[in-house]
């Protein structure tokens, strides 16, 4: 399957008449526990996708990269910044529509749960130009399930991605652990992610410590080839993001696709 450009994205019709408001806040991913499932499925995921949208990028594999990735060339002028899927969707809205109107494009890491109460979401995340990767079906600790259990959770949420999408998704991202485990990883890989998506700045999001200390945080770590790591389903993170972009403008620096940063 061929990768998916952004000017072919940004042709790509909109699933459904609109977004659905409201929904549960994010959790992040280092936090425990489960999060609640959504009170509603959809019922036919397949039903969402139009018969004339252009299928999502597939996964590629990025010779001379590591299985587990956490950064890209430190020679860059470019940084990924990667948003964990979940959450209100009109939060998603306003953080994908300012990345946009700064020129940025992201990678969002869906969890599979959220698709199935939000499916238009995947096709608003591929029209903006953004990448868009598989988060585990319901963002519990596949690190510590055994292997049947983990191996539902990546396939299940690969499962939503390729029927609303046509494709599994550019990237895998373990779900409340910055890597995964060796099990986690093989798991990964025979779902047909090449490569497991880390990061190296963690802007702490999650922890609600409030527009300002989520830019200080971002910014004082974040350097060329960074991949930093950001949620959707925070006001704060909303808030922040636009200094943010503005900050790395400022530096010379660009917000670009983790596909992007390592092609």
């Amino acid at each position: 399957m061929g990768l998916v450009t952004t000017s072919n994205r940004r042709g790509v019709l909109r699933a459904g008449a609109g977004l659905i408001a409201g929904g549960t806040l994010a959790t992040g991913c280092g936090a425990t526990g489960a999060d609640a499932a959504p009170p509603h499925l959809a019922a036919n995921l397949a039903s969402t996708t139009p018969a004339s949208a252009a299928p999502a990028a597939a996964p590629r594999a990025f010779p001379g990269q590591p299985l587990q990735i956490t950064h890209g060339p430190r020679a860059s002028a470019s940084v990924a910044l990667t948003f964990h899927g979940q959450g209100d969707p009109a939060l998603a809205t306003r953080l994908l529509a300012t990345a946009e109107e700064h020129g940025a494009r992201l990678t969002v890491l869906a969890v599979g749960s959220w698709l199935d109460a939000h499916p238009a979401m995947a096709r608003r995340v591929l029209d903006g130009g953004h990448d868009l990767g598989n988060h585990t079906q319901r963002h519990i600790s596949v690190n510590a399930m055994a292997e049947a259990g983990a191996r539902a959770e990546i396939t299940e949420c690969a499962d939503r991605l390729r029927r609303l999408t046509g494709s599994i998704g550019s990237w895998f991202r373990p779900s409340r652990a910055p890597t995964a485990t060796p099990l986690v990883a093989r798991l990964a890989t025979e779902a047909g992610y090449p490569h497991v998506l880390s990061y190296d700045v963690d802007s702490l999001d999650y922890t609600r410590p409030g527009a300002a200390a989520i830019t200080r945080k971002v910014l004082a770590e974040v350097t060329g080839g960074s991949v930093v790591s950001m949620h959707f389903g925070y006001p704060e993170t909303a808030d922040a993001l636009p200094d943010v972009l503005q900050e790395l403008h400022r530096r010379g620096l660009h917000a670009v696709t983790t596909t992007e940063l390592l092609s």
